[in-house]
């Protein structure tokens, strides 16, 4: 009489590694609170042009990402390969996703803003199931759709008191997170042979150099920021560029994309938390089960990333 056969043990996932998820951590927290640093540098009257903000923003962290990888003795001349890839991805991150959303702060609220962004694990995965030729989980889609419907929670309150979006800002908002996401995971599959410094510097100027041609093709004026404006985009420079869009570099190399890309998910949460903490702003019903939605899909995007 045969005995049955007990059925294969799954294989157990691999370990997360540990530093990748404290970059993760101030990928975060950081650009959790870049949202106000950008609304503060490019509202009416602050005297700083979108474009223009973000341009010198860029060049300034370019300088100094590339200026500390020299000091680490990275490797800071690239190949004319490495050029070309870092370009490309280069626009379609700081132009076509941090541009657009610059853009559209001016355009729309904060609310809808985050929540359109908050596509982008959407996006990544209809990408990486096209690269891939292999649709998702059902699991990893249903974490993905759960976050999502966590942060449309988490700013029901806002839109529903009418949000202000033109058209304009709202095709900015579903455009960026698309880009973000190609730029993304096409440079996570490449994977240039370079320093997650002297990659973070080379993005940020070549980037630069296509905020600032859609500058000069806006017709900007010069800007004359205020006091205000300036030091939120100091903060935008040291936290948002040379900290956190470095640590996000960092988290290419060492977790799956699919992980990374849930802090559209959580800055929301921690844009909420620190408004509470920091301004006394109020937590209500809408932000508790929001955020209980979201740490609840992130969870399931973790526990479902094989």
């Amino acid at each position: 009489m045969h005995q049955p056969q007990p059925s294969p043990a799954k294989p157990p996932k691999a370990r997360l590694d540990r530093f990748g998820l404290a970059q993760l951590a101030v990928v975060y927290v950081v650009w959790g609170s870049t949202y106000l640093a950008i609304r503060v540098a490019v509202r009416e009257g602050a005297g700083f042009p979108p474009f223009m903000m973000a341009t010198l923003r860029v060049a300034v962290a370019a300088a100094i990402l590339l200026g500390l990888a020299r000091l680490r003795r990275q490797r800071v001349r690239i190949t004319r390969g490495e050029l070309g890839l870092l370009a490309a991805t280069g626009a379609l991150l700081w132009l076509g996703g941090n541009g657009l959303v610059t853009v559209a702060e001016r355009r729309a609220d904060s609310g809808l803003a985050a929540l359109l962004v908050a596509a982008m694990p959407i996006w990544a995965e209809l990408i990486a199931a096209a690269l891939d030729r292999r649709p998702p989980s059902r699991r990893s889609a249903a974490s993905v759709l759960l976050g999502f419907v966590g942060v449309g929670v988490l700013t029901w309150p806002e839109l529903q008191g009418g949000s202000r979006a033109d058209v304009l800002g709202v095709m900015a908002l579903l455009a960026a997170p698309l880009f973000w996401a190609l730029g993304s995971i096409w440079l996570q599959r490449r994977r240039p042979d370079l320093g997650v410094l002297t990659i973070s510097g080379w993005q940020q100027a070549l980037g630069g150099v296509s905020l600032l041609a859609m500058s000069l093709l806006a017709r900007e004026p010069l800007p004359r920021p205020t006091g205000e404006a300036w030091l939120a985009w100091l903060y935008l420079v040291l936290f948002g560029s040379v900290l956190a869009f470095t640590s996000y570099m960092g988290t290419l190399r060492r977790l799956p994309y699919r992980l990374v890309v849930t802090y559209t998910y959580a800055n929301p949460v921690i844009a909420v938390f620190l408004g509470w903490l920091l301004l006394g702003e109020r937590v209500t019903p809408w932000t508790l089960a929001g955020a209980t939605l979201v740490v609840a899909g992130v969870a399931g995007v973790f526990a479902n990333r094989d």
